[in-house]
């Protein structure tokens, strides 16, 4: 369980350091590194959605 909370703040800092990437991308003009930080923070929230589904299939099954 340590190791899906470690993965989860990763996840975590994936998408606010996306987010921060999006904001000074438009902020600064630089709007061809735009969709690359979209789909990266995409990318971070499809993942942690397949790991909140994981943990709660796995506590699911505990009981």
């Amino acid at each position: 369980m340590i190791k899906k909370i470690a993965i989860n703040v990763f996840y975590n800092l994936g998408i606010i350091l996306s987010i921060i990437g999006m904001v000074w991308a438009y902020n600064n003009a630089k709007y061809l590194v735009l969709p690359l930080f979209l789909v990266t923070g995409a990318f971070f929230i499809y993942l942690k959605i397949q790991l909140a589904k994981e943990v709660r299939a796995s506590l699911k099954n505990r009981k």
